[in-house]
């Protein structure tokens, strides 16, 4: 085993390798076999840590990791490829074969979606590309997986520690690292709540979640006051790594949580739901995305909290909650709890990971641009959080909500990514002008 204390000054004192490192321990965490004997996850923490400190940026970070996670993914497969059955015979795997055996059992069950699910399960994440080579499944179609795979492990897996080096290094705010810790341990319950009634499989899991983000919600909204140095310490933080290339980035993800983006999108996502005759499912989506929508404009003109003065034309005067959080979260924990029913909870819990993702992306993007406080995003997307689990609880009372058949992802899932890029590129060099700094 790996001495990570050896590790972590090793890295300390030899910063000029870090890129290389990193690219490296990627690689490895998801190579087939060398994954499941590497700490992969508490050292990618730890590089990030460094890299955030002032030695590599965000973007690079991002790449390195990026890349050398899908170069990990291809070598895997090309080696299920070439080998096939005959990887069974491997020393290592056959000493162990349930290993093999899981892996194997997990993608017959969830075919192309368990490299996506799979990527964020550590056990599974360095045999699932071997398998795919082996059992032979198109190279265009697993590359495509993989790129998508890749880019929310990467994301997930290192803007936590890049984010803590960055503000390490900064001299921040008195009172920030206490607002901060205090802030991170509440959300750390609710999350642990929520996995403890997800993995007991509870019947009320939707309800327990529900209550601990509404609480979790109602003490940020009492106490944002008191948020001061978290709030100017991370916006320093943010605005320090503006770049050119980066705005425009930003401008394009943020219009994926606008207001009339987010309706349209949910209103095409009940329709189809409806179409399809898949009631229970439609009200469930139009639930969670009206109600998340009321709600937020509703406590928003009550709390009337003043925007940033970062940029000229935030298009409302009022912050709080993030109405791009509260929307964006709701509308793809929607799509994580569509596709996760009917699955085992490890894998319910990494769908709703996965689904969180893209929705913390939006989110980031509105502090990035100064268009709302940390704390904003924050109850934001608390908001939708709760308002998605009280509606999935409302809509399985009697019965749970069944699985959605593949065929039917083949409609809605094209039509909601074309609607969400359309809606993201048009406009966009006015939108840029908009989002311009003071």
């Amino acid at each position: 085993m790996i001495d990570l204390a050896a590790f972590n000054t090793w890295m300390a004192t030899h910063p000029q390798w870090l890129a290389g490192v990193l690219f490296l321990v990627a690689f490895l965490e998801c190579a087939a076999i060398i994954g499941i004997l590497l700490p992969g996850v508490v050292m990618l923490f730890a590089i990030a840590v460094l890299a955030g400190s002032g030695i590599l940026g965000l973007g690079e970070t991002l790449a390195l990791a990026f890349f050398g996670g899908l170069l990990g993914d291809l070598s895997s497969y090309w080696i299920g490829r070439h080998f096939h059955q005959d990887i069974r015979r491997l020393p290592v795997l056959r000493h162990r074969p349930e290993w093999l055996a899981g892996a194997e059992g997990f993608f017959a069950r969830y075919g192309v979606a368990s490299l996506l699910v799979g990527r964020f399960i550590g056990a599974l994440r360095p045999f699932l590309p071997m398998i795919a080579g082996m059992l032979d499944m198109p190279f265009g179609r697993f590359l495509a997986v993989s790129i998508l795979a890749a880019a929310g492990w990467s994301i997930a897996y290192l803007v936590p520690g890049w984010a803590t080096g960055a503000a390490m290094r900064l001299p921040l705010p008195e009172g920030f690292w206490g607002e901060a810790g205090v802030v991170a341990a509440c959300i750390a319950a609710v999350f642990a709540l929520i996995i403890h009634a997800e993995l007991r499989q509870a019947r009320n899991a939707p309800l327990i979640g529900a209550l601990g983000c509404l609480a979790l919600l109602i003490a940020m909204l009492i106490g944002w006051p008191h948020l001061d140095a978290l709030d100017h310490g991370l916006m320093t933080l943010v605005q320090e790594h503006r770049q050119a290339w980066l705005n425009e980035v930003m401008v394009a993800v943020t219009r994926v949580g606008d207001f009339r983006t987010q309706f349209i999108a949910g209103a095409l996502l009940a329709l189809l739901l409806a179409v399809l005759r898949l009631w229970r499912h439609a009200l469930f989506a139009a639930g969670t995305l009206a109600g998340t929508a009321l709600l937020n404009t509703t406590l928003k003109h009550f709390f009337g909290r003043a925007r940033p003065e970062v940029i000229a034309d935030p298009l409302s005067a009022f912050s709080m909650p993030s109405g791009h959080a509260s929307a964006s979260f709701a509308f793809f924990l929607v799509l994580g709890v569509l596709a996760s029913r009917e699955k085992s909870p490890r894998v319910r819990l990494t769908w709703m990971l996965l689904a969180v993702i893209p929705a913390a992306f939006i989110s980031i993007s509105r502090v990035y641009l100064g268009a709302h406080w940390p704390s904003d995003i924050i109850a934001g997307a608390l908001l939708g959080a709760s308002v998605c689990a009280a509606s999935l609880w409302i809509s399985q009372r009697r019965d749970e909500l069944p699985a959605l058949a593949p065929r039917i992802w083949w409609y809605l899932l094209p039509s909601a990514l074309a609607l969400l890029a359309i809606a993201s590129i048009w406009g966009l060099g006015g939108a840029i002008h908009r989002y311009q700094p003071l």
